[in-house]
């Protein structure tokens, strides 16, 4: 990059692009045209390429201009938090951790994969649950310190993140007292005839549990399907039919839920991943999970 590289060239062409034209920025920035303009010439000048281009009679951003929006985006998210978290580290009040939820991972296993930093004494959890997608972008412009997954973090990608999966372990298939014998009889053929409450596609486990169904040549009576994790118990607890979770909750399900296992499933594995930002320096809480 050029020595002459101005980061409040590339502000002012943040808000051009964000404003949809220089005029729009100028009235937002309170400065006149021409010099936004020329604060954008610079910019160009710096990079050598053009950001952007007329169209008709609007701006839109050039190939160059879209990667320059992206990483633009990243470094004036980063920088509108700035002031808080230093006023916090000033204090000493907190350590943030923002994490992201995957709505296809088992919600039950959330609070045991932070168990390891949740000793923390000035720990602030914050926990947002979403689609994957919708979190990924978050974390690419440093909404998220982290996202807990039930997959890897996409291997192409123009987002700059990464991945380490922490555990994996097989599911187990549980039932209510009203389907647990039906259910045995002849597993897992049974499952032709018992209901069965699965998650929906948007889950990961969801994915291997019907490449395993296929491999047993089995066509499930499918009775529901269920995004949210918790919601799938609860009907399976009031004796609707027979659903998977992973063997790490196996314990409260047959304690707490009164559910009887049928059988453990080493075929299909759930899997645990932390998904976090490419960075040489990394939030000192996610080092803890990585120990752990």
């Amino acid at each position: 990059m050029s020595q002459s590289f101005n980061y409040r060239h590339l502000y002012y062409f943040w808000i051009v692009a964000k404003e949809g034209g220089m005029a729009r920025a100028a009235e937002r920035l309170d400065m006149s045209l021409p010099t936004i303009s020329t604060q954008v010439r610079e910019l160009e000048k710096s990079l050598g390429a053009s950001l952007l281009k007329a169209q008709g009679r609007n701006l839109v951003l050039t190939e160059a201009g879209v990667v320059a929006m992206h990483e633009a985006d990243q470094i004036f998210a980063l920088g509108e938090g700035l002031p808080h978290r230093v006023l916090e580290a000033v204090n000493g009040s907190h350590v943030r951790f923002n994490v992201g939820i995957s709505d296809g991972i088992a919600k039950l296993a959330v609070h045991s994969i932070l168990a390891p930093i949740l000793s923390e004494p000035k720990l602030r959890l914050l926990c947002h649950e979403g689609e994957f997608e919708q979190l990924l972008a978050e974390l690419a412009v440093h909404k998220l310190d982290a996202i807990l997954s039930d997959r890897a973090a996409p291997a192409k990608t123009e987002l700059r993140i990464t991945s380490q999966r922490l555990s994996s372990c097989p599911i187990i298939w549980c039932a209510p007292s009203n389907w647990a014998a039906a259910a045995r009889n002849d597993y897992p053929k049974s499952f032709a005839h018992v209901p069965l409450l699965l998650p929906t596609h948007h889950s990961a486990a969801r994915l291997r549990i019907d490449h395993w169904l296929e491999r047993e040549r089995i066509k499930p009576l499918i009775a529901g399907e269920f995004e949210d994790n918790a919601l799938l118990m609860t009907f399976a607890a009031a004796g609707m039919g027979v659903f998977p979770v992973a063997q790490s909750q196996e314990r409260e399900m047959l304690d707490t839920h009164k559910l009887e296992k049928i059988a453990t499933c080493t075929e299909v594995q759930e899997e645990f991943h932390l998904i976090y930002a490419a960075r040489k320096v990394l939030h000192p809480l996610l080092q803890q999970l990585f120990s752990a």
